[in-house]
């Protein structure tokens, strides 16, 4: 019977599986009730007195050892299993997908990129603002219609026993951090604003309550409509292509005088006619003028001394225009679909 005790101690050091179905085997085999250690100990009643005790330690050692590799096997298998269901470890490494810049942010950048290069600088301001430098201060009269609940989101209404009731809102356009700018800077300034705005609109394809602007200034000595001109019009080949053509139509703004807006060439016929453009050939991409009085002396800088002109422009209806994108709501989706498009793009 010793013979048999250690062979089997020999045959199970040996021992090694590779799946929880020859772990189970290897149980029933040594283990269970019927397996080969129990079969041991049911004939150890048969063995001679003199020899129980010695036989008795090896059936003691053997169940021992056999318990111990059971364990043994089955926490390396429950390892390596783990490490199977999370990683194949057999499988050809791939790359991770890059991500992209967002549409958005592309046009922001490139449009900071193509003013930064005449000399104008970025700056920023709050984007909850008090109705001073969103409007009063912007030659807004009382009654103009941008004060309605319809366009401005309004979150309260500030008082003291010093000056009368103020409100705070979300900015309806970054024009409230040139304001800013020109209270705290003297001439000549030449700035650009970029920056997320907010208006009570319904939301289409092609209008947002959220949306974002990049907004310029330029005020010093003897600037000049010229000047406002060919600076749109450098902007515009830069972005578009050298081909774009550019015109100006009146138009008007509480804050400019004269007043703007700017069409382009349409990229996609040409100047032909076609659905985007309504058939005309043009699309309007902002709007722009000449500083008015009233907002250079409501900021304390001499209109008898200095002039300016301002500009503003939507970064979705830019991005619109430049990847022919048919829907304003694609840009807040985040579709994953529509983001990929973009991998390319800088």
């Amino acid at each position: 019977m010793l013979k048999k005790v250690n062979d089997l101690l020999q045959e199970i050091s040996n021992i090694s599986v590779k799946s929880s179905e020859e772990l189970e085997s290897f149980r029933l085999k040594y283990l269970s009730k019927k397996g080969l250690i129990s079969d041991l100990f049911d004939a150890f009643r048969n063995v001679p007195a003199e020899d129980k005790k010695e036989v008795g330690q090896k059936l003691n050692l053997l169940k021992q050892n056999a318990v111990e590799k059971y364990n043994f096997l089955k926490s390396g298998l429950l390892s390596t299993e783990e490490i199977s269901e999370g990683n194949d470890l057999t499988r050809p490494a791939f790359p991770f997908s890059n991500g992209s810049r967002h549409p958005i942010s592309i046009v922001r950048n490139e449009i900071i990129d193509i003013f930064s290069r005449i000399g104008f600088t970025v700056a920023e301001g709050p984007e909850i603002e008090d109705d001073d430098h969103v409007f009063t201060k912007l030659n807004f009269a009382p009654e103009h219609p941008a004060r309605d609940m319809q366009d401005t989101f309004y979150i309260s209404r500030i008082s003291s026993e010093d000056s009368s009731p103020e409100d705070i809102l979300l900015r309806t356009h970054t024009s409230s951090v040139q304001i800013r700018v020109m209270q705290r800077e003297k001439p000549p300034i030449r700035n650009i604003f970029p920056g997320r705005v907010f208006r009570n609109e319904a939301i289409s394809a092609r209008a947002h309550c959220i949306f974002h602007q990049v907004e310029g200034l330029y005020i010093d000595e003897n600037v000049s409509f010229a000047d406002l001109k060919q600076t749109l019009r450098f902007f515009a080949t830069e972005m578009f292509g050298k081909e774009t053509e550019i015109r100006l139509r009146p138009s008007y703004f509480p804050f400019t005088e004269p007043s703007a807006e700017l069409d382009v060439s349409c990229k996609i016929c040409g100047g032909k006619g076609c659905n985007v453009c309504k058939h005309t050939g043009w699309l309007e991409i902002l709007g722009c003028g000449m500083v008015h009085p009233n907002v250079l002396e409501a900021c304390n800088i001499d209109s008898n001394k200095y002039t300016g002109f301002a500009f503003g422009m939507g970064i979705e209806r830019i991005a619109m225009l430049k990847y022919q994108v048919n829907d304003l709501r694609l840009y807040f989706e985040n579709d994953i679909r529509f983001l990929d498009q973009f991998k390319t793009a800088f």
